[in-house]
């Protein structure tokens, strides 16, 4: 079995970075996996400045899961007052449902615990992925019934193929 290997990504990794997500998440290539949104969003997912912010900001991380050194996994950590927010999650759609997504999160929970010493980790979640958040509900995350609405008319996050796409926070105490 190859081993996976995680570390904190950097500017360099930009490029491999928006390919992982976009491959994740929307176009043809990410209906080889689960997680995609293609049913949901047209249009990109991220983009080159979103993830540069994303790996240097100062109040964050971005965690790079790579396997034979070719990036397999990524989610972003960002320290906020009272927890650590979850975001940017993406595994390659040729490596889903094999645990690597359970390993990362797993390990990006350990990360905001030990280095920041949060006391709960939140994450959005688009409300209409009912599969996504039943994953995250066996992982010990729980609905909160706080919804946020989706930026429509920002196509950096994507073109809505339907009018009553929202997000739901999800937390988890890491205690």
């Amino acid at each position: 079995m190859t081993s996976t290997t995680t570390r904190t990504a950097g500017p360099a990794d930009v490029p491999a970075l928006v390919d992982l997500i976009e491959s994740a998440y929307r176009g043809d290539r990410a209906r080889a996996g689960w997680t995609h949104e293609a049913d949901l969003l047209d249009g990109q997912r991220t983009d080159p400045e979103m993830v540069v912010a994303a790996v240097t900001g100062p109040a964050g991380v971005v965690l790079l899961a790579e396997r034979d050194g070719a990036p397999v996994a990524c989610c972003q950590l960002e320290r906020r007052d009272d927890h650590a927010y979850f975001g940017m999650f993406a595994v390659a759609p040729g490596h889903q449902g094999g645990g690597l997504g359970r390993e990362l999160l797993a390990e990006a929970e350990r990360f905001a615990r030990e280095r920041w010493h949060a006391g709960e980790l939140r994450m959005t979640v688009i409300v209409q992925r009912d599969d996504l958040i039943a994953w995250y509900e066996r992982r010990g995350y729980a609905r909160t019934g706080e919804l946020s609405p989706f930026p429509y008319g920002d196509e950096r996050f994507g073109v809505p193929r339907r009018p009553d796409l929202a997000f739901e926070t999800l937390r988890k105490k890491l205690g």
